[in-house]
């Protein structure tokens, strides 16, 4: 939720009731002006009093709680309590401590201050509590009739913020004026980096803090930037308020007023955020953001963003004018909420340019990325046997570059758990006739696919289509000869199609004409098949005493077989010109799930898996048992042959493994396809083998790497313990989510993305080392490398579609400096790729972050300087140089 913060020129009720209340706070009020000396002396005490006020009943003293550790003394002469070192007193909801505490019984006044150790310093200053409120002053003076107090050099904290005071008047018990006062956020109070200097103000604990003429000190010194009024919320609840604008110049757009607003708590569990920009070239912006939730139901964030883009000068040939939005939903639900039902959304469509027209924010990330997608779920299980489980989906997907929109509304899902007919429920299953089931699923969809311009509009329902599929498939499983796993089954299916078509024969005067018929119409096809798979071990010994103890060589061959008939009952012909020719086709030709089959199918599949597996010497001279490691994660070689066809019967041959290094922080992926035919002349796939044309026995058509390569200063570390991985885990998944809410990449090989709304601040993280501020015991850093290639000879092109370089980079130079890099290069194109430079210190009090962009169409950069605390978060500075977007 949003926190309300630092307002400036907030001229309004509160100023006049300033200058009401605000009296001159050394004027008279009902305590009797008592004169204290600061340093107390340790036998006596001197008290001036000038007393106007009428005595009082003596208070009782049975009423007060009162402690001290050197000694307690009651003067019934002057009617005093003297409490000296670690003095306690308590009366009602007030507690007071303090090094020397003086009370007047008759009077109802007490008095607190510091007393001097052995070195001659003043220590144990007083600490007044009242509920919630804690005040450390060097001395107080406190009335128990009137409530009333004064206070000197007093100390105390609102919410987060720190409030020191030269002299403070408690009026009561909501209200305190203060004079020649400091409030910051410091994290060291004693010595603060920097504070807002109030002359005179007003504080309403767990309130707010009205001032008069305010400015900023930073290291002590003061600054030009002041306000003649100001107004610090210092409450714990949310408060309706004006979110104060940044001011700027844009080297595209003039001077700006961006994200002004209003902030509307509209209760403790949802808040609205209505911010706006406007630019001197006619260009403005709206955004409506909300967040809510309800504690262990449910809980979500709603954005909607609108632009108005103005580029270029008016009569000019670069002039142009552009609308972009863009919608964005995150729903969560409680999974303890309703274990079964759920409903979810993750929602980011919008239009397909406004992620590179967008004047309020640079999220390269998503400017390289071609498609949003958007999703809405609800799910529900029936547990009682068998078990159901529905779901009804709304889905959209959107290619920026094509500007072409998939959209279903929505899609039905429907599955019964696997039935067991022949078999007792909760017994284990044994042979053929007990390891026998079925399963029934049911899919129903609406799908369109339009462009953005017909998104949303009626005109978008022209093409759409829709159908419903039911699957059952029936299998079963058992043992051959104890070592073979076999599997058999069949698959029943049946299409539903709300329309079919018809061709009429051809007539010289209309040619051959496609009727769509509406109305409900089926078909049905069914096949199926049996696999026989087992495993093999090769196991290779080594020495005793040598660190490569054993190596395991696991293969699992398997074979299949399947079959499926020609369903020549769902074909008609047509006559398609005047001689008499014919065609044929299946009037389930616009079926939302595919048409009947034509033509039988009988093939036979090989598969067989292949791994690799080492045991070594553990590391650990105290641990017998060895260490296993993977040396080959997986080779797997796939291929069918289809004994019905009249030719091309052996498909491509598909390989691919995979490896991972340097305790999986090296990840290859490799795959490649193989085709036994050969091409002729002009390039074509012909029914000849390769190695009969001339060629080898396969031919290369396709191929792919994949590596990721991702170390940090903790890879090469010892093993962590399962804290420190969780506590890794729960701070990745953070940062994660802190990526992700602009729409960005789970990485930042991209760079990081820069949404001017939601005020840039880069947190960095925090180096858990032994420093003393000015060096480090040890230097946090990270490296990502990412490498893609792709090699493709289909049509004997034999060449790389893709081949590039893509690395990242942190640093922690010092406990507060962090430099970041993410850059590539495209050995295709010969060229750097998108390339950004980060730069981020922490001020403690202040973050700085700087991000530049160099090369490329993309050039740009942003600076931000701003308070942490979101209490002050408006006081910031921020600059930018915005990328040309003509570009």
């Amino acid at each position: 939720m949003r926190t309300k913060s630092f307002y400036f020129y907030t001229l309004f009720i509160f100023c006049s009731s300033f200058f009401v209340h605000g009296q001159t706070l050394k004027s008279k009020d009902s305590l009797p002006e008592f004169d204290f000396v600061e340093e107390i002396k340790l036998d006596s005490i001197s008290v001036v009093a000038k007393d106007s006020i009428p005595a009082n009943e003596p208070l009782l003293l049975d009423l007060i709680k009162y402690t001290a550790q050197d000694s307690v003394k009651i003067n019934q002469k002057t009617n005093k309590i003297r409490l000296y070192n670690k003095a306690v007193l308590t009366y009602q909801d007030m507690e007071l401590r303090a090094g020397i505490i003086v009370m007047d019984y008759t009077k109802n006044e007490v008095y607190a201050g510091r007393i001097k150790d052995s070195l001659g310093q003043l220590v144990q200053k007083p600490q007044f509590t009242q509920g919630r409120d804690v005040i450390n002053p060097d001395s107080i003076r406190f009335n128990f009739d009137t409530k009333k107090a004064l206070i000197w050099n007093s100390k105390t904290a609102q919410n987060g913020m720190n409030v020191f005071s030269n002299y403070t008047k408690k009026e009561n018990d909501s209200l305190y004026y203060i004079q020649n006062a400091k409030i910051t956020t410091s994290a060291d109070a004693e010595n603060p980096d920097y504070y807002i200097r109030i002359r005179k103000g007003k504080l309403i604990p767990g309130g707010k803090i009205i001032a008069s003429f305010s400015n900023l000190y930073i290291a002590d010194v003061p600054t030009p930037v002041f306000v003649p009024f100001a107004y610090f919320p210092a409450g714990d609840k949310k408060e309706s308020g004006f979110i104060f604008p940044t001011f700027g110049e844009s080297n595209q757009r003039g001077y700006y007023l961006q994200n002004m607003g209003y902030y509307i708590p509209v209760s403790d569990y949802l808040d609205i955020d209505l911010t706006g920009d406007y630019y001197t070239n006619g260009s403005y912006g709206f955004r409506w953001r909300t967040q809510y939730k309800a504690n262990y139901k449910f809980g979500g964030d709603f954005s909607f963003r609108y632009e108005k883009v103005v580029n270029g000068e008016r009569g000019f040939d670069d002039y142009s004018k552009s609308t972009v939005y863009n919608i964005r939903w995150s729903h969560r639900q409680d999974p303890k909420a309703n274990p079964n039902s759920n409903f979810s959304a993750s929602v980011n469509l919008g239009s397909s340019e406004y992620f590179q027209q967008s004047i309020n924010q640079l999220n390269t990330a998503n400017f390289l990325n071609n498609n949003l997608s958007s999703s809405v779920s609800y799910s529900k299980t029936f547990p009682k046997y068998p078990r159901v489980n529905i779901s009804l989906t709304s889905s959209l997907s959107q290619n920026n570059n094509t500007q072409l929109a998939n959209l279903t509304l929505p899609t039905f899902q429907g599955n019964m758990e696997r039935i067991y007919p022949f078999a007792k429920r909760g017994e284990s299953k044994k042979g053929i006739l007990e390891n026998i089931n079925f399963q029934i699923s049911t899919r129903a969809e609406s799908r369109i696919q339009t462009t953005e311009e017909k998104l949303f509009k009626k005109e978008m329902y022209e093409d759409a289509r829709s159908g419903v599929t039911h699957t059952m498939p029936i299998n079963t499983n058992f043992k051959l000869a104890k070592h073979f796993s076999i599997s058999a089954g069949g698959t029943l299916r049946e299409v539903w199609t709300p329309n079919t078509v018809r061709y009429n024969d051809y007539t010289e005067e209309n040619g051959v004409v496609k009727d769509t018929l509406s109305g409900f119409a089926a078909f049905r096809t069914y096949n199926y098949n049996v696999s026989m798979g087992t495993t093999l071990y090769g196991i290779v010994n080594f020495k005793e005493g040598r660190k490569v103890q054993s190596i395991r060589h696991t293969v699992r061959p398997s074979i299949s077989y399947g079959t499926q008939p020609s369903f020549e009952q769902y074909y008609d012909t047509y006559i398609i010109d005047a001689d008499g020719n014919t065609a044929e086709y299946t009037r389930f030709e616009n079926a939302l799930y595919g048409t009947p089959t034509r033509g039988y199918s009988n093939s036979v599949g090989i598969s067989i898996n292949n791994s690799l597996e080492a045991k070594v010497r553990s590391k650990d001279s105290l641990n017998p048992e060895p260490e296993k490691i993977k040396l080959l994660n997986n080779l797997n070689i796939s291929t069918s042959y289809n004994i019905a066809a009249t030719q091309f019967q052996l498909a491509p041959i598909r390989m691919t493994t995979g490896l991972n290094f340097f305790n999986d922080k090296l990840t290859t992926n490799i795959g490649a396809t193989f085709d036994p035919y050969s091409l002729n002349e002009d390039l074509k796939r012909i029914n000849t083998f390769h190695i009969k044309n001339g060629g080898g026995l396969l031919r290369m058509t396709s191929a792919n790497i994949n590596m990721s390569f991702n170390i940090d200063n903790n890879t090469f570390k010892r093993d962590k313990t399962e804290e420190e991985d969780q506590e890794e885990e729960d701070e990745d998944d953070y940062n994660e989510l802190e990526r992700l809410s602009g729409g960005g990449r789970d990485d930042d090989l991209f760079g990081t993305s820069n949404d001017f709304s939601n005020g840039f601040s880069r947190k960095p993280k925090e180096n858990k080392s032994v420093n003393s501020g000015l060096y480090t015991t040890e230097i946090n850093w990270s490296f990502r490398l990412a490498y893609s290639l792709t090699y493709n000879n289909a049509v004997g092109q034999n060449e790389f579609s893709n081949n590039s370089l893509m690395a990242s980079g942190d640093i922690d130079i010092t406990p507060k400096w962090k430099l970041g890099v993410s850059s590539g290069y495209d050995f295709k194109n010969k060229g750097v790729t998108y390339t950004q430079f980060r730069f981020d210190r922490d001020l403690d009090s202040w973050n700085l972050n700087f991000s530049w962009v160099p090369l490329g169409t993309r050039t740009s950069w942003y600076f931000f300087i701003g308070i942490k605390s979101g209490l002050l978060s408006d006081l910031k500075y921020e600059k930018r140089r915005e990328p040309d977007r003509r570009f």
